[in-house]
């Protein structure tokens, strides 16, 4: 019994040994692209707006979600995936490994010409309001940039042609004037040119939006 109980335990070391072994090589994702950033977790705070608590949480290994996932990667200027941690696996057999990575998608990078193109594609609203959602749609896959920031422009789109005829409407229906409707309809329309507009400057200047929601419509 006593040659049985020094068996497990030498197998009960081996195997926390293993394990130790492991986990070192689990890097956390957000420490090493803020690293590769130059960025300390107290710069990375104060650009995300997220606490330096929190981010040390993150590179202990916590998944960041939501809002918290959402602001860590635009400040990064990576896409929200890219903060998930790697899972050590079992390296497969030669086969199995080049069937998965045949199969394994290619991850596009975020191209800012191109979410600058599909944000100002929303312009085209002054010639048919549903062409403002439509056309970055269409730009959105054809482009393939199927990201945080595109999203945020279609979303943004259709709140604007949402509310935009309410709101005309209840100015309608205040009977202040055919000059006040005319008014409020230029209004409306010219808020919308701006938010695109600085939208596209704020793309320009610090890759990343002036105007979005805090939840994505699409």
């Amino acid at each position: 019994m006593k040659a049985l109980y020094h068996v497990e335990k030498d197998l009960y070391i081996c195997h926390q040994e293993s394990i130790e072994n492991i986990l070192p090589t689990i890097m956390s994702k957000l420490k090493a692209i803020r690293e590769q950033k130059n960025l300390t977790q107290e710069e990375l705070s104060e650009k995300s707006k997220i606490s330096v608590r929190t981010i040390q949480r993150i590179e202990a290994g916590t998944e960041p979600k939501g809002h918290t996932r959402r602001a860590l990667a635009q400040t990064l200027e990576i896409e929200e995936g890219a903060l998930l941690e790697d899972i050590p696996q079992f390296i497969p057999e030669t086969d199995q490994v080049e069937e998965s990575l045949e199969e394994e998608p290619v991850s596009v990078p975020v191209n800012y010409a191109y979410i600058k193109i599909i944000n100002l594609s929303s312009l085209l609203f002054i010639l048919l309001p549903p062409l403002n959602i439509l056309v970055p749609l269409l730009l959105m896959f054809t482009m393939k940039q199927k990201n945080n920031l595109v999203r945020q422009i279609i979303s943004v789109q259709m709140i604007w042609t949402v509310m935009a005829p309410i709101i005309f409407i209840i100015g309608i229906f205040l009977k202040l004037g055919r000059p006040f409707t005319l008014i409020l309809m230029l209004l409306i329309v010219l808020s919308n040119v701006f938010i695109i507009i600085r939208n596209a400057a704020e793309i320009d200047r610090n890759k990343k939006l002036h105007f979005y929601l805090k939840f994505s419509m699409i």
